[in-house]
């Protein structure tokens, strides 16, 4: 079983990712400290899973007080099912906002790695909030170069009555279809249909000269009756079990509105399955959300018990950005069960608070034990964590050190990176000029906290992160900034005043 808390939400910018510069300042005036600057590569052979002194290597020092720890996590679901609630004029479920799916929905400008590894970017600023500040952490890994193994996808696709409803099954349906002019000869495929039972509609089967009865049958999906997930994902992963392939990326892809009717519903059974069989033989689950009524909580726990990601798709430009642009990212791995440490200075640092991953939470003392699952991380992808820090007056020197640890997905063994700011980089006011990418994490942070209630030091009003938002999209013109600034906007005027949670 899983050591982290169970419940979280979020969604993926799928308008295109901005690439923009980072701000405040480094220790070495550059603005960011990177790991390949910080620290070198500390890979070690994994330590045996019984052995007394697996959490901690031996003779490192006791770990600082003021740790924060997390399994990384590149879901960006929340902040797309969010939108779409916003635009057909509902707030979404405070219980649904998951602020680190809002921040990830976009991917900063970070350094990239040489190999195939982390770098480690820390910056910051200080915010409106009388002795805060907000400290980005930025991890990231070099992007694909064509040579992944080959992959071996099991499509789980839900024809329940619920998918016929337009923007479910027909794209679903657009989605495989771009997908399969895209796999690679070497690829395989698999796809199980479900409603109230499941079925193989093609086993495993090769892409080479299948790509045209890969598309007939995908053609032929048409909708039934109730949604019977537990079926289709115990079908799913029989499948994906005969069908594995050694050297391959084994991958089970969930398609469902997610809202299940019919047999487990609870999901326990299900999560069971999914654990055993990504412990066995390591297959992950990949879960793409549709829907107005998405069962998001539900899809999210699946996923995360496969070590795996979910993101949501409303329209067709969604979908391809999905299963185009970024389906290859989830294939081609650069690490399993990331994790990432973030040790404040008690000089420095009077308190602390991160901004979401509540239900990727890992015990301080489990950092180095590679028995507890962490986050499993494509090629090019980017994740970014950010806190609010009250810093201690006149205190100056080192803020905080963040690092990263990761098996490598071939020969499992871990590696550590590391970064770190000072004082000193973050005293620039973050909203002044020319720090876009740090101003956009925070209005993407700030604007999903405001959503479910929260109550996170300096944060602006709607109508002013609106502003800012819209700003920055003009700046760089960025659809998906602009997407963002639509959002705050919706989201600011379905409360009936400047801000819906003002008291």
């Amino acid at each position: 079983m899983r050591r982290r808390l169970s419940t979280k939400v979020a969604a993926g910018l799928l308008g295109g990712a901005l690439l923009l510069t980072g701000c405040a300042g480094g220790s070495d005036g550059s603005g960011r400290t990177s790991a390949d600057r910080a620290a070198p590569d500390r890979g070690a052979p994994a330590p045996a899973p019984d052995a007394p002194d697996a959490r901690r290597p031996s003779g490192a020092p006791e770990a600082p007080e003021r740790l924060s720890t997390f399994a990384l996590d590149v879901d960006t679901a929340s902040y797309g099912y969010a939108r779409r609630t916003l635009a057909e004029g509902r707030l979404p479920d405070p219980a649904d906002v998951r602020p680190e799916e809002f921040v990830n929905s976009f991917r900063p400008d970070y350094p990239r790695p040489k190999d195939n590894g982390f770098s480690v970017t820390l910056d910051g600023a200080r915010s409106d909030a009388a002795g805060w500040s907000l400290l980005r952490v930025g991890l990231a890994t070099r992007p694909g170069d064509g040579e992944r193994p080959p992959a071996a996808l099991t499509f789980v696709i839900d024809v329940s009555g619920s998918m016929g409803e337009p923007g479910r099954l027909d794209l679903v349906k657009e989605s495989l279809g771009l997908l399969a002019d895209r796999l690679r000869d070497d690829d395989s495929v698999a796809l199980v249909t479900f409603s109230s039972d499941a079925e193989v509609r093609l086993p495993m089967t090769r892409v080479g000269e299948n790509r045209g009865r890969i598309h007939d049958v995908v053609d032929g999906l048409e909708t039934s009756s109730s949604t019977n997930v537990e079926a289709g994902v115990r079908t799913g992963y029989d499948v994906a079990v005969e069908g594995r392939r050694t050297g391959a990326t084994n991958r089970v892809v969930l398609l469902s509105d997610a809202l299940a009717n019919t047999g487990d519903t609870d999901a326990e059974g299900i999560l069971e399955r999914i654990d055993t069989e990504r412990r066995t033989y390591g297959i992950t689950l990949f879960g793409v959300g549709v829907g107005s009524d998405y069962g998001d909580a539900f899809m999210e726990r699946l996923a995360d018990k496969g070590d795996g990601h979910t993101t949501y798709v409303a329209t067709p430009e969604q979908a391809r950005k999905v299963f185009v642009d970024q389906l290859p990212g989830h294939v081609e791995l650069r690490a399993r069960d990331a994790k990432a440490q973030v040790a404040f200075d008690e000089k420095t640092v009077e308190e602390f608070r991160l901004v979401g991953y509540e239900n990727r939470k890992v015990a301080d003392d489990d950092f180095r034990d590679d028995r507890v699952d962490g986050g499993e991380i494509g090629a090019g992808h980017t994740v970014t964590a950010l806190y609010a820090v009250k810093l201690r007056p006149g205190q100056r020197g080192r803020v905080a050190t963040a690092t990263v640890r990761w098996l490598d997905p071939a020969t499992r063994a871990p590696h550590e990176r590391s970064g770190s700011v000072d004082a000193a980089a973050m005293t620039a006011p973050i909203w002044g000029d020319g720090h876009d990418s740090l101003q956009l994490t925070a209005i993407a942070a700030y604007f999903a906290d405001r959503l479910r209630g929260g109550d996170l030091p300096g944060a602006p009003v709607l109508s002013s992160l609106a502003a800012r938002a819209g700003a920055i999209a003009e700046r760089a013109r960025s659809a998906s900034v602009r997407e963002l600034a639509e959002a705050i906007r919706q989201a600011d005027g379905l409360s009936g005043s400047s801000d819906p949670y003002a008291g």
